[in-house]
């Protein structure tokens, strides 16, 4: 694995990303955060070596470098599943790369459902915590050079920048929530009794990404941050008919609000 992504860092590094001090993976419907980016380079995956391809609509494949709020950013937009087929591992590689790279901190979002009753479409979830039902990406050999055999996670989403981005939202009066967040392997959205199932096992929101990211991350180190956009809601009484273009529709417009708190936030780093 190392040798792979020593050879994908250095293709990066020719084209010219170098020394970024952040990271960030956008997810289902929320590229639109790359708008606030002072871009310098723009390369697709399909010209990355040894990076897999986004098949999903609202997941462009794009790695993006240049200037956000004053730091050096190195921006994914558009991340990869486990519904796509591919296994965990390889839809966490690009992290270490990132890594291997020089990110410092490692910033996410999702779209996902909202499972705690007082969540309502548009909402934006601060993640505190997760439970991941997706297979670990760390299961198989272990590399110590990247990192430990068994690491802890009990801090996967680091809490000073969480208490950083309560106080952004709150100067900003943007209504948000912190909680819980669930992975599941989708593509299926959930049953009623899946959704009450996951709110029982302690669950706020719930989507199909994420976790592995934040897995891998915080095997080599990087602190987290993340954000679920609430574009559906698993409540009883309040669940409706989900598509994947409703999802999009509804990310996007919540995205603005997103954006801001990322932009605030990463500059104060």
């Amino acid at each position: 694995m190392l040798e792979k992504i020593k050879e994908t860092t250095e293709f990066l590094r020719e084209k010219g990303i170098t020394d970024p001090d952040a990271g960030i993976i956008l997810g289902t419907g929320l590229g639109g955060l790359t708008a606030g980016i002072n871009i310098s380079k723009e390369i697709y995956y399909s010209e990355i070596p040894n990076f897999p391809l986004t098949t999903v609509d609202g997941h462009e494949g794009r790695l993006i470098y240049g200037e956000l709020g004053g730091k050096r950013i190195v921006a994914m937009k558009g991340r990869l599943h486990y519904y796509e087929g591919y296994n965990t591992q390889l839809i966490a590689l690009p992290v270490r790369v990132l890594k291997y790279l020089g990110i410092k901190y490692l910033f996410l979002s999702n779209a996902a459902g909202g499972l705690n009753p007082e969540y309502r479409i548009g909402d934006i979830m601060i993640i505190t915590d997760h439970i991941n039902l997706l297979p670990n990406p760390l299961i198989g050999p272990n590399d110590e050079r990247i990192g430990a055999r068994f690491p802890d996670m009990g801090e996967a989403y680091d809490k000073k920048l969480i208490e950083k981005a309560h106080a952004i939202a709150d100067k900003h009066n943007i209504r948000i929530h912190k909680g819980v967040y669930l992975s599941t392997t989708g593509p299926t959205f959930e049953t009623p009794s899946e959704y009450k199932y996951f709110r029982i096992i302690g669950a706020d929101a719930v989507g199909m990404s994420t976790t592995p990211e934040v897995i891998v991350a915080r095997h080599m180190n990087i602190p987290c941050f993340a954000v679920s956009i609430i574009t559906d809601l698993g409540v009883e009484g309040k669940i409706a008919y989900t598509t994947h273009q409703s999802v999009l529709e509804e990310a996007g417009k919540t995205e603005d609000r997103m954006t801001t708190i990322m932009t605030e936030l990463i500059s104060s780093l």
